[in-house]
């Protein structure tokens, strides 16, 4: 009985070992991997298809030369190993999505190995270095940004005010033809009714006479 039980425990650990084995060498396509060097290096990867996830045991990871305008928030936070990301040869956009680069970029200590990270656009930080950039210039970008919504929505909400200012027209030019309508359908109907009733009164006369005579 013991001993079945030890072999059941064995085999769970033994299992679980595997899988976690199994975890740690898990490559992210299209990448390859050689140790705890993930290489996805011209690829012409973008934000949509850079892997979402890279093995715990990452320590370097190669992303130049690929069509990278941004990281997505979070994808180097869960490696506690990780030294080096080569960055290089990509265009950059340094507007608000960038700001997580840039805030983990400032937290390396190897500086000199991102020197060669510079934002692509706007113009106006083109060939700027990313980690060195201020939040103001940073956000100053996400204000353009958001202008730029917001004069699509004020569009947008001139042009169903239009709409419904027309539809409203529509609505009072309907309301008054149908009741001209029904002021015409009224008279028509009394016009009926009073031919009607002088019909009946004339031929009532007429009745009245000839029983006289």
């Amino acid at each position: 009985m013991h001993f079945k039980l030890k072999m059941k425990c064995w085999i769970l650990l033994l299992s679980l070992l595997g899988f976690l084995s199994l975890g740690a060498c898990y490559c992210p396509p299209p990448c390859h991997c050689n140790y705890n060097t993930v290489y996805c290096n011209n690829m012409d990867l973008s934000e949509e298809s850079l892997p979402v996830a890279f093995p715990p045991s990452t320590d370097i990871i190669h992303l130049t030369q690929n069509s990278l305008t941004t990281l997505p928030n979070g994808i180097f936070d869960g490696l506690p190993g990780l030294r080096e990301v080569y960055l290089q040869h990509n265009p950059w956009t340094c507007d608000c999505s960038i700001l997580y680069l840039r805030s983990w970029l400032q937290k390396q200590q190897n500086r000199k190995l991102y020197r060669d990270v510079v934002c692509s656009s706007p113009p106006s930080l083109r060939g700027r270095l990313i980690m060195y950039l201020t939040e103001d210039e940073v956000l100053s970008t996400c204000q353009y940004w958001h202008c730029g919504l917001a004069l699509i929505c004020q569009l947008c909400l001139f042009f169903f005010i239009i709409v419904q200012a027309i539809l409203l027209l529509l609505v009072i030019i309907f309301l008054r033809r149908f009741q001209r309508i029904s002021k015409e359908a009224r008279s028509s109907t009394k016009e009926i009714y009073q031919n009607t009733d002088v019909y009946m009164y004339n031929d009532g006369y007429s009745f009245s006479d000839q029983s006289r005579n």
